[in-house]
């Protein structure tokens, strides 16, 4: 028989389900509490009904998956044939579900590494990928969790927010960084560095600060072969005009994704999102 490693991440990876169901990927979803209700994120929460709530000013929180979920998708996955798992997740930092992935692994009945990826969203995703595509080629276990890792180290994440107080307010980002950026009436824009949402540029006006996280994309992938994901939320027109002014002056574009975050990160970034994630081949 010959040995057949299996893939999984989390619901925050944002991959296109064609994708996802081409390279044999399983996503464990996070949850969205919004008010007394848990729902889970793709299935059961909407975009739109998470925006609203956000703009009405209901209470809305996250949730990682427990273990038993972990324990479960392991199973399952095992018994479609897997002899090995590489389960890839978003940011240690940022939630608690790399843990609840390594509890779940200890008992699962194929080996399973667990890595935290420093990741979320499509930056999550193009690590998924590359490891699926090791694994399909006939990789390793360890080589998948190789590709992945290289990926990663390649791959840069950056962010505008209309308002840093949904950060705020979950716990992502300080309150007195919040209350600054707010006095100011700037517009922040964000990176992922270290696994954490850290402030990196405050402009003064919106289309000043779009024009800068484009500038900040186009000079991170300078000339080399790179994917590029621009993630919105509410925000449709900004991000396709964003993303196509990326395809016009990057000379490098391998693939180019657009989407609408899940409710998970929107739940942190609220209405206006932009992101372009920057992802080395």
């Amino acid at each position: 028989m010959s040995r057949h490693v299996a893939i999984v991440t989390d619901s925050t990876a944002y991959l296109p389900a064609p994708t996802m169901e081409r390279h044999r990927i399983t996503a464990v979803p996070l949850t969205v509490v919004l008010g007394d209700r848990a729902l889970e994120e793709g299935t059961e929460i909407s975009t739109r009904s998470l925006a609203q709530a956000l703009q009405k000013r209901r209470p809305v929180t996250t949730s990682r998956p427990g273990p038993e979920v972990f324990a479960e998708t392991y199973r399952r996955v095992a018994e479609a044939g897997a002899t090995g798992i590489v389960s890839l997740h978003l940011s240690a930092e940022l939630s608690g579900t790399y843990d609840a992935a390594v509890v779940a692994a200890r008992q699962a009945p194929v080996p399973v590494r667990v890595v935290d990826t420093g990741m979320i969203a499509m930056a999550l995703g193009f690590c998924a990928l590359a490891a699926a595509e090791t694994a399909e080629a006939g990789g390793t276990v360890d080589e998948a969790v190789t590709s992945a890792e290289k990926r990663a180290a390649g791959t840069s994440a950056y962010f505008y927010v209309d308002t840093l107080d949904y950060l705020r307010r979950g716990g992502r980002i300080g309150a007195a960084q919040a209350l600054l950026g707010s006095a100011l009436a700037v517009k922040p824009l964000l990176e992922l560095a270290g696994g954490r949402i850290e402030p990196l540029e405050k402009v003064r006006t919106a289309s000043k600060a779009i024009a800068r996280l484009e500038e900040l994309a186009a000079d991170r992938a300078g000339g080399a072969e790179v994917d590029i994901a621009v993630h919105h939320l509410a925000a449709h027109e900004r991000a396709s005009a964003l993303a196509e002014r990326l395809r016009t002056r990057l000379p490098g574009l391998a693939d180019l994704h657009v989407s609408e975050v899940g409710a998970v990160i929107g739940a942190h970034t609220g209405p206006g999102l932009l992101g372009v994630v920057v992802s080395a081949r």
